[in-house]
């Protein structure tokens, strides 16, 4: 492993302006580390407003004090994953300028001993997956220390994803015997009667987002392998009903979309050395008019009991594309919009 990246600051002015030039010992990292075209260089010019400007195996970082701080933390905490041999995408340059940004919260468990950015890792066998934000930190950090975690927010937050791969690397290391993986098959209902084919056939379509992180986890032939000897089960919610699910990783996915009866029935199949998930987003409950959703009810209910944690998402926490975010900021203010009305 290569020595850590050499810095030079030269204050422009006492104030606020710096100059930061970082030195990356090794030529092939360092152009990973800026990206094709210097990319990921851009990404950073934007997101912070500084400038970056690469020149050989060298940056120099040029703007407010605190952001060029930022964007040296982020280019060596990704400099470091390389020297690891973890390959870096726009996702993981965005995700580590978002978790730069908030390590200026004294709060947030950001910063390992050297003083560089030590975010929340899930490992399986496929890749490396380190948390992009600070709610992800959070989950992942809660995952790890409860049995029982809901994770709430909008789409494209990687609360779901998150939870799979979680689940995939306590089942590799064997910490656990299986993965159980469930949803409300049809909104509010599961009526799967007027679908084709057996029952596989009938409630894959609405289980696929849980295939898709299964098998961006782990190998296709292991994935195929397990759900055959049962190590990976993935059912509707219907099918959890009278079972006690001990020494597995357990998630409910779209559980917005849950009755409380069927809530209430899914939480109380927690049994010994389980880790228990579930993931929703309160704002798109499907359920018929005047039916209370499970997940809200839950949430309320098991407010003050220990040893569950509830960790909320924002759009703040979108990792799709920037569209997903400004769209779900969209909805969001015009739902508050109509909630103010109404009341008025």
């Amino acid at each position: 492993m290569g020595r850590s990246p050499k810095t030079q600051n030269t204050r422009k002015r006492a104030s606020d302006l710096e100059h930061i030039v970082l030195t990356f010992e090794d030529n092939h990292l360092a152009s990973l580390l800026f990206g094709q075209f210097d990319e990921h260089l851009a990404m950073i010019e934007q997101e912070l407003a500084i400038e970056a400007v690469a020149r050989g195996n060298q940056v120099e970082l040029k703007g407010m004090e605190n952001a060029t701080a930022q964007g040296r933390s982020a280019l060596q905490h990704l400099y470091a994953r390389l020297e690891s041999g973890d390959q870096i995408d726009q996702g993981d340059v965005s995700g580590a300028i978002r978790m730069a940004a908030a390590d200026n919260e004294p709060s947030l468990p950001f910063k390992g001993k050297s003083g560089m950015l030590s975010m929340a890792t899930i490992g399986t066998r496929k890749k490396v997956i380190q948390a992009r934000t600070p709610t992800q930190d959070a989950y992942i950090r809660a995952m790890d220390r409860v049995e029982l975690v809901f994770g709430i927010g909008p789409a494209g937050t990687g609360k779901t994803y998150l939870a799979v791969a979680y689940a995939a690397a306590l089942l590799e290391r064997g910490a656990i015997d299986r993965i159980i993986l469930s949803r409300p098959a049809v909104e509010a209902g599961e009526r799967l009667g007027f679908l084709p084919g057996d029952m596989k056939d009938k409630v894959d379509p609405y289980l696929r987002p849980l295939y898709d992180a299964l098998y961006d986890m782990i190998p296709g032939d292991k994935v195929e392998r397990a759900l055959q000897n049962g190590d990976i089960e993935i059912a509707p919610l219907a099918f959890m009903r009278g079972r006690t699910l001990a020494n597995a990783a357990v998630i409910l996915d779209e559980a917005q979309n849950t009755t409380s009866m069927q809530m209430k029935m899914f939480l109380t199949r927690l049994g010994e050395n389980s880790r228990m998930i579930v993931t929703g987003d309160p704002s798109q409950i499907d359920l018929p008019h005047g039916t209370k959703s499970g997940l809200v009810e839950a949430l309320e209910l098991l407010e003050k009991v220990d040893n569950i944690v509830t960790v909320t998402f924002t759009s703040a926490d979108v990792v799709r594309h920037k569209l997903v975010a400004d769209i779900v900021n969209a909805y969001d203010n015009a739902g508050r919009k109509r909630a103010s009305n109404s009341k008025s």
